[in-house]
């Protein structure tokens, strides 16, 4: 099935840490964040799955939502904004429970789920959770095995299927997703052997890391993918996740990227290697070489979104720019 773009500037929401709101007034910030995203002209608006937050963001302890929990609420509270996980963890939720998942989000907010999914890595909440954490080799044939399943419980009446780490049986999905075909699924990693071999045989969008020559590189190989499978690359989305930090002036930059790098104690070069970072023009040329290199969209998370000011900026600046 080919599908149209899944999307071309995403905001993803990392981290629920903000000065002077206290727990109970979290949701209400993040509202805040989602419909300004949607005003602002950003197509989708992402968390992440996870249950302690990750080091690269935050401390273990720092507040995290369960990621569609989260979801399902902003989707009462927006009406155009895709909604998604950048990306669950194939080995938090039995497949046809997840599958069940996203087809109740994606009823819930008439047709804007999205289902990111990944192999999962972080091993502490692993632990803390009491869930198994299997090898590399593992996780990525459960993960497989889960992108079959969840296909069919959105594309199939009663569907079946046995697999080494999964099975279901004539399995009911009911409401039936929204979504003709049912919610898009976007995986997310670049590992070249497997992953990127899944997103050919299986998704409708790959979230990629890495700077422009990185891009382009895991790009070609899953063009390579795609045409050992008989399939058009171009009726995949290809987006990259990284940091966004826009001023309006160089001297703001400066001093917003320094400020970060001191509360998480790395050197302000870490930051940029990571972050598009600069004037709204600067931004631009940044996003535009992304563009060139092939992608199709970008994800952004940005380090001060919850003072609502910098996201008008982004959304405004590249809608206007780009569309």
């Amino acid at each position: 099935m080919t599908r149209g773009r899944v999307t071309r500037f995403g905001l993803q929401i990392p981290s629920f840490t903000y000065p002077g709101i206290s727990d109970d007034k979290l949701f209400e910030k993040i509202a805040e964040i989602a419909t300004t995203a949607e005003r602002s002209g950003f197509d989708s608006v992402w968390v992440m799955d996870h249950y302690y937050q990750i080091p690269t963001v935050g401390a273990p302890e720092e507040p995290m939502f369960e990621a569609y929990a989260l979801l399902s609420a902003l989707a009462a509270r927006t009406s155009s904004v895709k909604l998604g996980a950048m990306v669950t963890g194939v080995t938090y939720r039995n497949p046809a429970f997840l599958a069940k998942t996203v087809t109740g989000l994606d009823v819930i907010s008439s047709g804007r789920a999205i289902l990111g999914i990944g192999a999962a890595w972080n091993v502490q909440e692993h632990e803390g959770y009491g869930w198994d954490f299997p090898s590399d080799g593992e996780r990525l044939s459960r993960l497989e095995e889960a992108l079959q399943i969840c296909r069919a419980m959105f594309t199939e009446e009663r569907p079946t299927f046995e697999g080494t780490y999964f099975r279901i049986n004539e399995a009911l999905n009911m409401p039936r997703p929204v979504t003709p075909g049912g919610p898009p699924i976007l995986i997310g990693g670049g590992g070249e052997r497997r992953t990127l071999k899944f997103v050919a045989k299986y998704a409708d969008a790959s979230n990629i890391f890495g700077n422009v020559e990185g891009v382009k590189h895991k790009l070609e190989v899953l063009k390579q993918h795609c045409d050992d499978v008989g399939r058009d690359d171009s009726e995949i989305t290809k987006t990259r996740l990284g940091g966004l930090y826009i001023r309006e002036t160089e001297a703001e930059v400066e001093q917003g990227i320094g400020e970060y790098a001191s509360r998480r104690g790395i050197p302000p070069e870490m930051v940029r290697g990571y972050v598009s970072a600069g004037t709204p023009q600067q931004v631009v040329e940044q996003v535009g070489e992304y563009f060139d290199a092939g992608l199709d969209g970008l994800v952004f998370n940005m380090l001060d979104a919850y003072e609502i000011e910098p996201v008008v900026m982004a959304g405004e600046t590249l809608t206007k720019e780009f569309g």
